[in-house]
């Protein structure tokens, strides 16, 4: 399983209300990790993954395992 998705990643800024700014500052990313991430255009190293995924909880957001 990986550390975090593309849809999750998007689905849980817009629940912050975040841009993709406030997410890589948060996460201490450069932007264009997120913004190549999100467009699917490559999957970020894993502690850049790992570092997205605890900004966005550290926000409130609870990831839950699938079924």
């Amino acid at each position: 399983m990986s550390l975090l998705s593309v849809e999750q990643c998007r689905g849980a800024r817009a629940m912050l209300g975040w841009s993709q700014s406030q997410l890589a500052k948060a996460a201490d990313v450069s932007r264009a990790t997120i913004v190549d991430f999100e467009r699917g255009a490559r999957i970020p190293h894993r502690s850049n993954l790992a570092a997205i995924r605890r900004a966005l909880e550290a926000n409130g957001i609870e990831f839950i395992p699938e079924n």
